[in-house]
């Protein structure tokens, strides 16, 4: 029987909460270049509390565009967490206010240090740790970067302008593994590049994402299998 230790599923837990923390520094600072102010930056952390989610909505918001199109593409980012729940629920067995609770952590970073565990417990532990921790460091770094930023006389001299599409970029690179991925991720960057003088500020971004999602339900022809060989002594 193999022996169970919290230890390595902690210490790996940990090390992405870290990083997320981070990470949440640079929102903060963007959140506040892009003109929120502090208590607009601390209600997204805390209520919508998505990291790519929140980077549309003041990508879009920065940019220009309503904050009608920066929701859109917020929810259309933030859709894919319904997917990571709909797994998480059977794996965690939780109800009535308790998986309410559990379900504002169902983020990218929880289910992944969640799901493919070898046991249960595990599963359990990474998830809570995980998602508990990010919660946590994700809402300081949030108020440390809005904080530091708004202190800033002019936060576009630091780069802090550029920073929302960096972070785009950032959160895009590890995806494009192969060539039909690049290739999707091109065709949808050009067609949101051609629509900027036809559409108002933010609905390119909505128009990328809109393509990207056609062909990722396009039906797909599956390649035919290889001829099975005859058996020995059969006629081919």
């Amino acid at each position: 029987m193999r022996e169970f230790t919290a230890l390595p599923v902690v210490r790996q837990s940990l090390g992405v909460v870290i990083a997320c923390g981070a990470f949440a520094i640079s929102f903060g600072a963007i959140a506040a270049a892009g003109g929120l102010d502090v208590w607009q930056t601390m209600a997204l952390s805390l209520i919508m509390f998505s990291g790519g989610s929140q980077f549309a909505l003041v990508g879009v918001v920065a940019g220009g565009g309503s904050p009608w199109a920066g929701a859109v593409a917020a929810l259309l980012l933030g859709s894919r967490n319904t997917f990571y729940g709909l797994r998480l629920s059977t794996l965690l067995g939780l109800r009535g206010l308790r998986r309410a609770a559990a379900a504002q952590v169902v983020i990218d970073e929880s289910s992944a240090m969640s799901l493919g565990r070898d046991s249960e417990r595990e599963a359990r532990i990474g998830f809570y740790v995980t998602g508990i921790g990010v919660f946590t460091l994700w809402n300081l770094g949030s108020l440390i970067g809005a904080l530091g930023a708004g202190a800033l006389t002019d936060p576009a001299a630091f780069g802090l302008d550029a920073a929302g599409p960096a972070a785009f970029v950032a959160l895009l690179w590890p995806r494009l593994r192969d060539r039909e991925t690049w290739a999707i991720a091109l065709a949808a960057a050009g067609l949101a590049v051609l629509s900027v003088p036809f559409v108002p500020p933010g609905v390119p971004v909505l128009v990328a994402a809109a393509f990207g999602i056609a062909v990722g339900a396009w039906p797909r022809r599956e390649p035919p299998l290889p001829d099975r060989p005859a058996p020995h002594g059969e006629a081919a």
